[in-house]
């Protein structure tokens, strides 16, 4: 059994608030009201440093180890006869993780687990929350980052910088930063006239019943959000993990245990999507959805959520990111250096598999000789191969459903008289779901390859001409649903500012001459709009909102004695 575990059923409130501080061992925290944060700082992996050797041996032992990662209900493992594994993408022979999917039964149980255990969870103090939270977040900046790193290395293809980025650096600042924006929360109370007379308070309730969290594999740090975030402000959660994050996400539900959070708060249910999905709706205790994926899977959630109104305690709370099919946008006037390179980074960093990553350029004729040359001279210099050599640029696709998404458009690339390949266009998934970044010049702007989300190592070229500058930049705000990032590069001070308006609604995250990819959480809050979602800005202050129900309290120390108002008299 886990840690505590059996320390939960039986905890009276005062035992149940005493175990959640003694969690934090000696652990030499500052005053929770004095706490101030920075973004974790990134590690280098330079060869022959310190977390070179580091990450060398961690990918080692977890290379020749099979995980076996069990359902978590409360205090309870499970393990059913639906068997699977987690398979590195880059070698899809060798396997990292065994897991189970739960039933419909199970999450029944799981639901009725979590619905009990937030009305304990919610009357710990938040400060005490705050201090697990903190002890977290230096678990995993020390003792397990290596773990961290190299389960998203190997479980999910990424490269030591895009792993330390993500499952380390990210994962930390949602963890430290969530908390400092809770804590700020708390600094707000309503106006008290005469405190002598009447008392006004707020205080943050979490929501009653449960939040399903569906986590993506694309981000090890997302998972973490999307659980932890709605258990920090007195939530209970069903996490579904992505099978395809499985590890990197089991390493994170047992530090979070490690650091105090309690049997029951948040249980781990690896599940059939449809089966989750089904059960999680069907509940009158669905108090919220926590979800980042596609856009069926989300209006399907959705609809469900719909044709179940009348059922619920609550109006569950939804709240998704949905991706997008982000643009770069470069005017006459732009740096083409910092197109290229910012583009090349973009689209193919992690195979293109980032939410924000460049996916369609729009080139004036005047600058496309300049910056094709240069794309396809950087595209030449990407080495595509295995995460344990450290001069890959990146690695494989996550499985044989995205390979075989990705190729499909590369097939019809191949075969449209609209389309030209001019750089890429080869995969093999022999060995691992390898893709060669592909770059595509097109003739027809609205072209699918141009206008549906790839996800996958594919960039698409649109020529303009010079004179048409905003007749283009209309199309890039009319010809896709989604309005998730977005980039304008230009050196014309008048065209940028303009471009603050004209293309405000494109993108939730937009960028002047840099990159769609790379937001950092407390520095560039992250969510889109329109079928990219309704994140609440994720990394920033208001996202731990969503996960709170306030209430407003009024003490009166003056009793009421007259019924009637004296201009009645």
């Amino acid at each position: 059994m886990l840690s505590n575990a059996n320390r939960f059923s039986s905890a009276t409130l005062k035992g149940f608030q005493s175990l959640c501080c003694r969690s934090i061992g000696s652990l030499s925290l500052p005053k929770i009201k004095d706490f101030t944060v920075e973004n974790e700082p990134l590690l280098e992996y330079m060869p022959g440093s310190k977390e070179r050797k580091e990450i060398e041996a961690e990918l080692k032992r977890l290379s020749n180890n099979v995980e076996d990662v069990p359902i978590i209900i409360g205090n309870e493992k499970f393990k059913t006869k639906d068997v699977r594994y987690q398979v590195m993408p880059h070698n899809h022979s060798k396997k990292i993780a065994k897991f189970y999917y739960a039933s419909s039964d199970l999450v029944a149980k799981a639901i009725k687990v979590a619905t009990e255990a937030q009305t304990k969870w919610d009357t710990v103090p938040l400060e005490e929350k705050i201090r697990i939270w903190l002890k977290a977040a230096d678990l995993m900046a020390t003792k397990y980052r290596m773990k961290l790193n190299a389960a998203t290395m190997l479980g999910q293809s990424k490269t030591v910088i895009q792993a330390e980025i993500d499952a380390s650096a990210e994962l930390i600042d949602f963890i430290k930063l969530n908390a400092f924006f809770a804590k700020e929360l708390t600094k707000y109370q309503p106006i008290s006239e005469n405190k002598n007379v009447t008392l006004n308070s707020l205080r943050y309730r979490g929501l009653d019943g449960f939040v399903a969290a569906v986590s993506p594999f694309n981000f090890t740090a997302i998972g973490g959000n999307l659980a932890y975030t709605p258990a920090l402000m007195g939530c209970s959660v069903l996490w579904k993990p992505s099978d395809t994050a499985l590890l990197s996400n089991w390493v994170i539900y047992e530090i979070m245990t490690e650091a105090g959070v309690p049997p029951g708060v948040v249980n781990f249910i690896p599940a059939d999507g449809p089966v989750f999905g089904d059960t999680i709706t069907a509940s009158p205790h669905l108090s919220g959805i926590n979800f980042t994926g596609s856009v069926p899977t989300f209006n399907r959630l959705w609809t469900q959520v719909g044709k179940n109104i009348n059922s619920y305690v609550n109006f569950p709370r939804l709240i998704g990111e949905c991706g997008g099919k982000n643009y770069h946008f470069v005017h006459p006037t732009a740096d083409v250096t910092s197109v290229v390179t910012g583009t090349i980074r973009s689209s193919f960093e992690y195979c293109g598999q980032k939410c924000s990553a460049c996916s369609r350029l729009y080139v004036p004729q005047s600058l496309w000789p300049k910056i094709k040359e240069g794309l396809l001279e950087l595209r030449n210099k990407l080495k595509i191969g295995d995460v344990n050599e450290f001069d890959s640029f990146a690695s494989a696709v996550i499985d044989d459903k995205a390979f075989n998404r990705i190729t499909g458009y590369i097939e019809h690339a191949k075969k449209s008289q609209n389309l030209e390949i001019i750089g890429g266009g080869q995969y093999d998934n022999s060995k691992g779901y390898f893709i060669q970044p592909t770059i595509v010049e097109t003739k027809d702007p609205l072209d699918k390859i141009m206008t549906e989300e790839i996800f996958g190592p594919l960039l698409t070229v649109y020529v303009y001409k010079d004179s048409e500058v905003d007749k283009t930049v209309d199309l890039v705000i009319s010809s896709t649903p989604y309005a998730l990032t977005g980039a304008v590069f230009a050196q014309d001070k008048n065209f940028l500012k303009k471009s603050l308006e004209t293309l405000k609604y494109s993108a939730g995250n937009f960028y002047l001459n840099d990159k769609s990819t790379g937001s950092v959480v407390g520095q560039q809050p992250f969510g889109g709009s329109r079928m990219s979602g309704n994140l609440e800005k994720t990394g920033g202050p208001h996202y731990v909102l969503r996960w709170t129900s306030p209430q407003s309290v009024k003490e009166t120390f003056v009793p009421l004695t007259e019924w009637k108002y004296p201009y009645m008299d």
